[in-house]
């Protein structure tokens, strides 16, 4: 243990406290973003289910099995894109096309028209979910992955170079003490000599 190794590990310690602000400010923004995709989430939620709902109260018609309803509406073509926010690549719902299959006018009930909107409605905000879900699951991923780093500088790093510091100042210390006995003990023992 020498004083280069005393400055190295002061250097490591600097380093470790540079770094700790600029993650726990990441964090910070982290929680905002995970906050900001849960409401999202809980607010598409929510629009689906008042969806259903009122498709349930507005359409009791749809009770009836005589009216073949399957393949009336279909996703033609979803249009994705990403956002780059904190660095993190986040999925984002563009665009939905939403196909109405042919139906006869005259064969098919009045009220097949505000099925099939609301149908299209509704597979555009279940998309519109498993978009808000995902984006969710990304930023708490990320969240746990600052959380870790964050533990790991402040729980194990810093602490471990403050005891490496201390331990090399013990180190020094006592090698200096010692260092000045033995030079009084050789000054004593020259000037016996001498005598």
């Amino acid at each position: 243990m020498n004083k280069t190794a005393l400055n190295d590990e002061k250097e490591k310690l600097g380093t470790y406290a540079r770094f700790l602000p600029s993650l726990e400010l990441k964090r910070d923004q982290l929680l905002v973003e995970r906050t900001r995709a849960a409401r999202r989430l809980a607010d598409t939620d929510r629009d689906l289910r008042e969806l259903v709902g009122a498709v349930g109260e507005a359409l009791p018609m749809l009770a009836n099995q005589g009216v073949d309803l399957d393949g009336l509406v279909r996703v033609r073509a979803v249009d994705m894109g990403r956002e780059r926010v904190l660095g993190m690549a986040l999925p984002v719902l563009r665009a939905v096309d939403i196909a109405v299959a042919d139906y006869g006018c005259l064969t098919t009930p009045h009220w097949v028209d505000a099925v099939a909107s609301r149908l299209g409605t509704a597979m555009r905000l279940r998309l519109s979910l498993r978009v808000e879900r995902e984006r969710l699951a990304i930023v708490e991923r990320a969240l746990k992955k600052v959380n870790q780093r964050i533990n790991l500088f402040e729980k194990v790093l810093i602490p471990q170079a403050e005891r490496n510091v201390k331990a090399i100042q013990i180190a020094l210390s006592d090698a200096e003490k010692a260092a000045v006995v033995r030079a009084k003990l050789a000054k004593r023992k020259r000037l016996g000599l001498r005598l």
